[in-house]
């Protein structure tokens, strides 16, 4: 007799599971264990679906390394017993989760898809119940029983995206996410429509899941009239090692002296730079213009097309690996779980 699909449902906090205080009127996790009582609809999927509660329950707000080793820990520890994963998770850092995760979860053969609502599951109008479908749908999804998405995803709005390519750009809208730099894997409508070619391939190697990462690192957002003691500041940060630097545009950054030489000692005392852009599509191209020619000269990493909430993430897990300085910066420019296009 063939086995029923099995999926493992990941509940760490956020909207979806959230109710009102009714003192307060404010928003705060609860216990979601119940899930067929919350969606009984997901009975007719024939699906033996599993859930799992983080005690105690977060805001995503509060998310952070030592959360994420956890969630890393748990899809580890049942990766074998389960077809596919969904993590139900705030809006606010799902994208630095997905991320992180993707770095983390290294020859990850099953699909570990993150979703969450704007609207929380118990109100008439949540955009949680279709999310929550689409995604166990989606981490159920095989052809000749090998799994169709086998990497981190982000399902939202009846769309499918690549984890570490996301930013959540909107916090009224449904349609909260956004992948700027590359299509999405899947649209939802009457069936779900998968763009294979798009999609990571399986290797069917062992699941290695990375549990170190390094968080001495910091980002610096460039603005017009930025000082030149904010710039000194950061980088005198006791303990830092790597920066994420938000430039303009193609990766164009002021040519002030004080600046260059402020970034050129940095990293003279083995700070990597990650040049990344402020823009929500588009790659840092170092030299395309005269404002980013001296970043190349002295030794700044251009992140491509790469997420600030991306960039984070390989950083950490990169730090975290007790790699050289040149390693690290090789592997920046390298694209590890489709994060980035060069």
């Amino acid at each position: 007799m063939e086995s029923k699909t099995s999926i493992l449902v990941i509940y760490t906090g956020g909207t979806i599971g959230m109710i009102k205080d009714p003192e307060t009127g404010a928003l705060h996790p609860i216990n979601m264990d119940l899930l067929y009582q919350s969606i009984p609809v997901l009975k007719n999927f024939n699906y033996k679906i599993d859930s799992y509660s983080f005690e105690p329950l977060i805001d995503s707000s509060n998310m952070n390394p030592d959360f994420w080793v956890k969630l890393a820990g748990v899809i580890e520890k049942n990766y074998e017993s389960y077809d596919g994963f969904v993590v139900l998770h705030g809006t606010d850092t799902m994208s630095f989760t997905a991320s992180v995760l993707s770095f983390m979860l290294e020859n990850l053969n099953k699909p570990v898809i993150l979703t969450g609502s704007q609207i929380p599951l118990g109100v008439v109008r949540t955009d949680g119940r279709d999310n929550i479908i689409n995604s166990i749908e989606i981490a159920a999804a095989k052809i000749e029983d090998t799994p169709i998405v086998p990497e981190v995803c982000i399902c939202f709005e009846n769309k499918l995206f690549r984890g570490n390519r996301t930013n959540k750009f909107n916090a009224e809208n449904f349609e909260a996410f956004v992948s700027g730099n590359y299509p999405t894997l899947a649209k939802v409508g009457v069936h779900i429509k998968y763009k294979n070619h798009l999609i990571l391939k399986p290797n069917f190697k062992k699941l290695k899941v990375h549990y170190t990462l390094d968080q001495n690192l910091a980002i610096l957002k460039l603005f017009p009239g930025i000082s030149e003691n904010v710039v000194k500041s950061i980088f005198a940060i006791q303990g830092l090692k790597a920066v994420v630097m938000e430039t303009y545009g193609s990766g164009n950054a002021p040519t002030d002296k004080w600046f260059i030489e402020a970034l050129e000692n940095a990293i003279k005392n083995d700070i990597i730079i990650l040049n990344v852009t402020q823009c929500k599509s588009g790659s840092v191209e170092i030299g395309k213009y005269e404002t980013s020619v001296d970043l190349g000269r002295i030794g700044v990493v251009g992140g491509y097309d790469i997420t600030t909430e991306s960039a984070i993430a390989k950083l950490m897990f990169l730090l975290g690996r007790n790699l050289s300085k040149d390693e690290i910066k090789k592997y920046l420019q390298i694209s590890l779980r489709g994060e980035l296009t060069n």
